[in-house]
């Protein structure tokens, strides 16, 4: 099985209590190397002091990354909270992620990879978009390539969007984003089930993640449906969250596991995700 490719943004989530290492395709790569496959983490960072603290951090947490040093300063973003955990975030701009260079190392990777996971965010710049673009178009056909929507304060538009859903065949996407995204691509549809397949047929997408907070989560899939309520647990923050439930999606159906298992799983290791502050908390091995 080739490696589990999390690509965009890797940066300093700066919470009011201190920073933690973030941003969600490197949080995907890290939850899915703790659930037993080999991932790859890609992005860039600065020459900086910042830049050697996360080569540091990334070594610790055992984090195999394809993660150049660029001319532009190392990603961070202002994180706060609300009452329930919920963060708002607050992201700098024209930083290393949004220079993530190709290369025929990356692109060698790619070629073989088994998982890509990529969002909208590290797109807002046309050198990462380029690269992103160029290996998600190089992976195998049998590939599963999630394009987690990840929408972040104007970095995105309607044409971003629809390319990559075009290119993805697994769609991760939250309650408010739905909200958000449906009347852009000119839909009216507000009920979840009709909305998601509206979007399988007009995209051509097979699977649907949608996540909706405290109420619960579905999976859409042709001629499958499932639902799981969330958890009910004491929440820390809920950074991340939502990056673990996908790894934990995607890592079981590669390991041949139904989807509904691999639903139940998802939702099990981001309830845990949630008791912990930041996004990348080590996992019980239960």
């Amino acid at each position: 099985m080739g490696k589990v490719i999390g690509i965009g943004e890797l940066l300093f989530d700066v919470f009011p209590t201190g920073k933690k290492l973030g941003g969600a395709p490197v949080n995907f790569a890290y939850h899915v190397q703790q659930l037993g496959l080999d991932s790859l983490a890609v992005s860039a960072i600065g020459k900086d002091a910042l830049g050697d603290e996360i080569m540091s951090l990334l070594d610790e947490k055992d984090i195999k990354g394809y993660v150049p040093r660029v001319d532009a300063p190392t990603g961070t973003v202002q994180v706060s909270l609300d009452a329930d955990g919920v963060p708002t975030f607050t992201i700098m701009e024209d930083v290393a992620w949004d220079r993530i260079p190709f290369s025929e190392e990356l692109g060698k990777e790619a070629s073989r990879c088994s998982a890509i996971c990529f969002g909208s965010l590290a797109q807002r710049s046309v050198t990462s978009h380029e690269t992103i673009r160029r290996v998600v178009n190089m992976a195998p056909k049998e590939a599963l390539i999630i394009f987690d929507i990840n929408l972040r304060q104007h970095f995105y538009s309607k044409d971003l969007i629809e390319e990559s859903l075009r290119e993805c065949n697994i769609l991760k996407i939250n309650e408010t984003e739905f909200e958000l995204v449906m009347p852009l691509l000119g839909s009216k549809e507000t009920d979840y089930r009709k909305g998601s397949e509206w979007l399988m047929k007009e995209y051509e997408i097979n699977t649907i993640i949608l996540t909706c907070g405290a109420e619960g989560s579905y999976i859409f899939a042709d001629d499958f449906v499932s639902f799981e309520p969330t958890p009910k647990v004491e929440v820390a923050d809920t950074v991340g969250a939502g990056d673990s439930f996908t790894a934990a999606f995607c890592a079981s159906l590669l390991k041949g596991e139904s989807m509904k298992v691999a639903h139940r799983k998802a939702v099990e290791v981001s309830a845990y995700v949630c008791t912990q502050t930041g996004a990348m908390p080590v996992l019980p091995k239960d």
